[in-house]
C-alpha cells in the first residue's frame, strides 16, 4: 500500500492560529501570529504542507528580482525524520524556478544540523557567517548563509 502524499496548498489567514501554535512548539523563538499574516500579504509565497486535515509542515519563501530566499521550512515534529522536509524543500526549489530564481538563499543557525545536513546534501553552498543573527537562549547565534545557484542545480 502506497504511503499517502502530502499536498502543497497556499497558507491562508485561517491556518494562522495552527501554524504559529506549530512555530511555538517547534523553536524556542517561534514567529508569531502576526510574522506569518504580514508574510501572507506582502505577497511572500506562503505554503501549508498538508495531508487531509493534518499540516506536516509549512514554509515562507520571499521572491526578489532573480532571487528566492527561504524564511521558513518547518516540519512537524510527528513528521520530522521521515523525509518530508527534503520533499517540501524540493518542492520549494522548483516553485523558486518556476518563479525565475537564479538562486535560492536562506540562514540556518549552526546549531541545526540536521537542517544542515539536508542542505548540504541538496546542493546549497556555504557563503559567510551573519554574526549575532538569531536569539538564543543566553545571548545570540550565529546564522549560517546558504545558496543554491538554481540554474547549475537544474
Amino acid at each position: 500500500m502506497l504511503k499517502p502524499q502530502p499536498v502543497v496548498r497556499p497558507m491562508t489567514e485561517a491556518d494562522l492560529p495552527e501554524i504559529a501554535a506549530l512555530d511555538a512548539q517547534c523553536y524556542p523563538f517561534p514567529w508569531t501570529h502576526g510574522n506569518f499574516a504580514d508574510s501572507i500579504y506582502s505577497g511572500y509565497r506562503c505554503c501549508v504542507y498538508g495531508l487531509d486535515t493534518e499540516i506536516v509542515g509549512y514554509a515562507v519563501m520571499m521572491l526578489a528580482v532573480g532571487e528566492a530566499h527561504l524564511l521558513n521550512i518547518t516540519i512537524a515534529p510527528a513528521w520530522q525524520g521521515q523525509g518530508w522536509g527534503r520533499e517540501l524543500m524540493s518542492q520549494l526549489i522548483t516553485r523558486a524556478r518556476q518563479d525565475h530564481a537564479e538562486s535560492l538563499w536562506l540562514e540556518v543557525r549552526p546549531s541545526n544540523t540536521v537542517a544542515r545536513r539536508l542542505y548540504d546534501s541538496m546542493g546549497f553552498d556555504f557563503v559567510a557567517v551573519r554574526k549575532n543573527y538569531y536569539p538564543a537562549v543566553g545571548g545570540r547565534e550565529d546564522a549560517v548563509i546558504m545558496r543554491m545557484d538554481l540554474l547549475k542545480h537544474a
